[in-house]
């Protein structure tokens, strides 16, 4: 029998997307929450410019839904929803249902953002082989495109690590390019006005696989894991238009820009175009229990349903899908966002979040800036040969100075709590300010 280590071990942790070397000799610590603000477990505070993960959209640590998963505890603690089923599942369903686009009401809970993704894309095969076209067995993603770690969402996925490693992928799938167009759009507030055209793309897979090949697009309408990239002015559209026009089905991947990061329940909204799936997670339980979906246009899980014979129409769930705590913490999170209007604070307060993005602009190895809703991304240059050290360096210094940040190689992506205010802004960018001008190098 092993022994089992002190309580600060830190050795038996294997922790994800990690330099677990560096960390283990070096540990940065969170212990409490509340707000806008983590605590050391020593009580140093530390200002959260991310929501954690981009998850905790209605700040920290709130009552409402600590509560809601306690009484909810004591009351029911696991129900299976395989044949069978609880209340809360189905009301926290018609919630989310009730924020997404019209027509997009039926909903399917899992429990992260990469059991969302992999779902959304089995709803896509099984809805074409209902409809009799088994054929359309390929599916599209975008490089620099993240879609969680399952392998369905990695082989879509386009961050070139995130593959690597793993060898194996799904068969059948084919990737448009990236948005990002810095010689064009660099410092673009909002949406950049140029790269609509990288949309034709699918048109070049189109004729290369055969339309009556493609099941399936899913990209992110803002991607936030490659380091923010806003979608170009039309390029949703055009890429609407084309999916349409081949009897494709459109994904979008709204487990950052959901719950109201970009000013409106969701992206599509933002953005003024409607999917046919919109996957969700984070934000929609304030990270307080592990929960995501996918929600599906009414006529898509109509002709899985309709054509399947008696019995179960779609071979697919989790243990955990609809959990009874993340149900009710569910419920209590959307109940917050539309007591308090999160989506309209954060609509309200994206001019100075803008402002004090863009100020960072002339800092020492500052390339672009890039802001969209309550998102922004500020892209470094990256040290000669040592791609991600500078990025790593203006991390840490901003976590010891009170500031938490998050990077990707070289571009610190940030993404607050929509209760953020001026105050707040102020100490983040002024924080990460002194910590770009320390590593001017």
């Amino acid at each position: 029998m092993n022994e089992i280590p002190r309580p600060n071990d830190l050795s038996a942790f294997w922790m994800p997307f990690t330099d677990n070397r560096y960390f283990k000799a070096n540990p940065r610590l969170l212990a409490r929450a509340e707000g806008m603000h983590y605590r050391t477990p020593e009580g140093r505070e530390v200002l959260d410019g991310t929501a954690g993960l981009w998850c905790c959209n209605a700040g920290h640590g709130r009552r409402e839904i600590t509560e809601a998963i306690q009484r909810q505890a004591a009351i029911l603690d696991f129900a299976p929803t395989f044949q069978l089923g609880h209340p809360l599942v189905f009301e926290a369903a018609a919630r989310v249902a009730a924020l997404t686009p019209p027509g997009l009401d039926r909903v399917f809970f899992v429990n992260s953002g990469s059991e969302a993704a992999d779902t959304a894309l089995k709803i896509a095969l099984a809805y074409h082989r209902a409809r009799g076209e088994g054929q359309r067995v390929r599916l599209i993603g975008r490089e620099r495109g993240y879609h969680g770690v399952g392998f369905g969402g990695m082989s879509v996925g386009g961050i070139p690590a995130n593959r690597r490693q793993f060898g194996a992928h799904l068969p059948h799938v084919d990737h448009l390019p990236h948005t990002h167009l810095p010689e064009l759009n660099a410092f673009s507030r909002g949406q950049p006005a140029h790269g609509a055209h990288l949309a034709d793309a699918l048109e070049g897979l189109v004729a290369l696989h055969g339309a009556d090949t493609i099941a399936a697009v899913m990209v992110e309408p803002v991607a936030g894991s490659t380091g923010v990239l806003v979608p170009p002015l039309g390029y949703l559209e055009r890429l609407r238009a084309i999916c349409d026009r081949h009897g494709i089905l459109l994904i979008f991947d709204e487990v950052i820009t959901g719950f109201g990061r970009l000013g409106t329940a969701f992206g599509a909204e933002r953005l003024g175009v409607v999917p046919d799936m919109i996957t969700m997670a984070k934000g929609i339980t304030n990270a307080a229990v592990p929960m995501g979906a996918v929600a599906v246009k009414r006529g898509i899980h109509d002709a899985i349903v309709a054509a399947a014979p008696a019995g179960i129409e779609f071979f697919h769930g989790y243990t955990y899908s609809g959990h009874p705590l993340a149900a009710a913490a569910a419920i209590a999170t959307l109940e917050l966002h539309r007591a308090e209007d999160l989506p309209g604070r954060a609509r309200a307060i994206e001019p100075l979040w803008e402002e004090a993005a863009h100020s960072l602009r002339g800092l020492p190895n500052v390339t672009d800036i890039r802001t969209f809703g309550l998102i922004a991304g500020i892209e470094l240059a990256p040290r000669p040969g040592r791609p991600g050290e500078r990025g790593q360096q203006v991390f840490r210094r901003c976590f010891d100075s009170g500031v938490l940040v998050r990077v990707t190689g070289d571009i610190v992506a940030l993404s607050p709590p929509l209760i953020v205010e001026e105050p707040h802004i102020q100490r983040l960018f002024g924080t990460l300010s002194a910590a770009i001008r320390a590593e001017a190098d």
